[in-house]
């Protein structure tokens, strides 16, 4: 295995990406969790934009990226469509980033509830009444909605059906770090399939 050392010590990715995090959390004022996820439409025409990373599983229970979203979302109907995403993590305080491409499944069992359960209630309610992506005739048609949802749902709603997680489960990982001069230090670890054995490589900046 290639010689690596510092913050890019280690022999799984999903633990250092976890060690960059919480180092993240400390040093990062705003959503230090906040990544820039990218799909693909029908046409081949790409769409970013950001979602709060929630859950960074270990390898040894198969090693994903967890978010959670609206089914109906553009978002959400372009991975269904093509199974894959992309997304970076970017800490301008620590002056790092970590890239990832992969496949991506639903999570739409007990963790999806536990998580929509650990949110607020008014996020909770606003999740039943946003009709993700889809056009919106004004604000006070949305706070209506809100409201309508309070009134039916009450202080505990269950997780909408239409509104869960999602796992990338990477194919690529890139550690980025900022160096001097603009001789930044770049790690790829790619494998062919899911479970299989990483290649690591040290990249030019």
């Amino acid at each position: 295995m290639m010689e690596k050392s510092g913050i890019f010590a280690g022999d799984d990715p999903f633990a250092i990406a976890n060690r960059w995090l919480s180092e993240a959390e400390v040093a990062e004022p705003n959503d230090p969790n906040a990544m820039a996820l990218a799909t693909v439409d029908q046409a081949g025409l790409p769409n970013v934009r950001m979602v709060l990373l929630k859950e960074i599983e270990p390898a040894n229970a198969g090693g994903a990226f967890v978010f959670y979203t609206n089914y109906g979302s553009a978002k959400a109907q372009e991975i269904e469509a093509s199974g894959q995403a992309a997304f970076v993590l970017h800490w301008k305080s620590l002056r790092r980033q970590i890239r990832v491409r992969g496949h991506v499944e639903r999570e739409d069992g007990d963790k999806a509830d536990a998580y929509y359960a650990s949110r607020s209630l008014q996020s909770r309610l606003g999740a039943w009444a946003s009709h993700q992506s889809r056009p919106l005739k004004s604000r006070a048609r949305l706070m209506a909605a809100v409201a309508k949802i309070t009134a039916t749902k009450g202080p505990n709603p269950s997780r909408p059906p239409f509104w869960g997680g999602y796992r990338i489960t990477p194919l690529e990982i890139e550690f980025w770090a900022d160096g001097e001069f603009r001789l930044h230090n770049r790690f790829r670890w790619r494998r062919e399939k899911p479970g299989s054995a990483w290649d690591i490589c040290r990249l030019n900046p």
